[in-house]
């Protein structure tokens, strides 16, 4: 199928890897940011392609993983209550609170409906008016278009009892917390292709040149990637450090300017708390103080809660590319999809998910310390 096996194509993919091989001559740490983008590589196996100086480790963009466990304790909370009906993308449902998950509220006999856009939410509450209906806005600034459009036309309908509970988180910031991390070893970024379709790449820039870094756009099938790592590698053997954009077919660099102009009518930038990263400076949204009336934070007072991570959870570290996911002890034994840990166990873009489904009876290999000689 036309740009799916164009994507795939294997004699193509030979190619980058050649290219790659020939321009590597030093070693370099590179991270993928996106959930999608780790799926792919552990799926087809792109980092066993690539020379041994090149390692690839997995970043924070997954935003399922990043919810903050209080967060989902809020989340229940909300959905426990009788008059609620509580929406959410069926990922969310499995991701483990302090004591449980929204699926066993669920089980227990909360109205939990499972949606694919967030005005399916909208319509649900004006065909309920007699109940309050909460949807969960989780993700990057990929999906915050569709909610602040769900929140505009609750506005626009004069729907009452329709809120979101938000949880928005945006990709550059955590770039810059990573960076500014005395553990990084990270040298070169691929960034996240549907990010960047939203809201462009002029945010990287400053980013690139602060840090000496190459960030790289980058999408999300084998020989993207693979394109990717290549123009990663050569701006990094060359000595730049500059933003390109391999992912040119989808992204542009001013991004959707109706999208970026419904996202700042609906919401503000905030300070927001990344699950096992702990608060990033300006790298949330929450809703601004015309939408005020929508937040299901203030709406059902749950803005109180809090909760600390399990310790024996190494999420945190994998979603910083300091671990890779079977270097935890608990991983494929103790911590599996059934019986999580965190989120990144659970999620279809974690980074433990993807080990877990391709990689959890290969060899182990060196960790990224031992092979940075850390």
């Amino acid at each position: 199928m036309k740009y799916i096996d164009e994507y795939r194509d294997a004699e193509a993919a030979e190619k980058l890897r050649k290219a790659i091989n020939a321009v590597t001559t030093r070693e370099w740490t590179l991270m993928e940011v996106c959930g999608g983008q780790t799926h792919a590589i552990v799926k087809f196996g792109i980092d066993e392609l690539l020379p041994d100086e090149i390692r690839l480790v997995h970043g924070p963009g997954c935003p399922v993983c990043v919810t903050p466990l209080e967060l989902i304790d809020k989340a229940i909370a909300i959905a426990s209550k009788p008059n609620v009906v509580f929406c959410s993308f069926g990922d969310m449902l499995r991701v483990p609170g302090s004591e449980k998950d929204l699926l066993m509220v669920k089980a227990a006999g909360g109205d939990i409906r499972i949606v694919y856009s967030p005005l399916d939410a909208v319509k649900i509450a004006r065909n309920n008016p007699e109940k309050e209906v909460v949807f969960f806005a989780v993700g990057f600034e990929t999906t915050a278009p569709a909610n602040a459009m769900a929140v505009r036309q609750a506005k626009e309908l004069g729907v009452k009892n329709f809120s979101i509970l938000v949880s928005h988180v945006l990709v550059p910031p955590a770039i810059e917390a990573i960076l500014s991390s005395p553990q990084c070893l990270v040298q070169g970024f691929l960034a996240a292709g549907h990010v960047c379709t939203v809201m462009g790449y002029e945010e990287y820039a400053p980013l690139a040149e602060k840090y000496g870094v190459p960030i790289v756009v980058t999408g999300f099938e084998p020989v993207d990637i693979l394109q990717g790592i290549y123009m990663c590698v050569k701006q990094l053997e060359e000595g730049r450090a500059e933003v390109e954009n391999q992912y040119a077919r989808s992204v542009r660099k001013e991004g959707n300017l109706p999208a970026m102009d419904l996202i700042r009518e609906v919401f503000r930038i905030v300070p927001r708390k990344w699950r096992g990263v702990g608060e990033i400076p300006e790298s949330g949204l929450g809703l601004t103080e015309e939408y005020a009336g929508f937040d299901a934070e203030v709406r059902f007072t749950v803005s109180h809660y809090t909760a600390e991570e399990p310790e024996e959870c190494i999420s945190g570290l994998v979603l910083q590319g300091i671990k890779k996911p079977n270097e935890c002890p608990a991983f494929g034994t103790r911590c599996t999809p059934e019986h999580p840990f965190g989120a990144t166990m659970v999620s279809n873009e974690g980074a433990c998910a993807a080990y877990y489904r391709y990689r959890r009876h290969s060899a182990k290999k060196k960790t990224v310390g031992e092979s940075a000689g850390v």
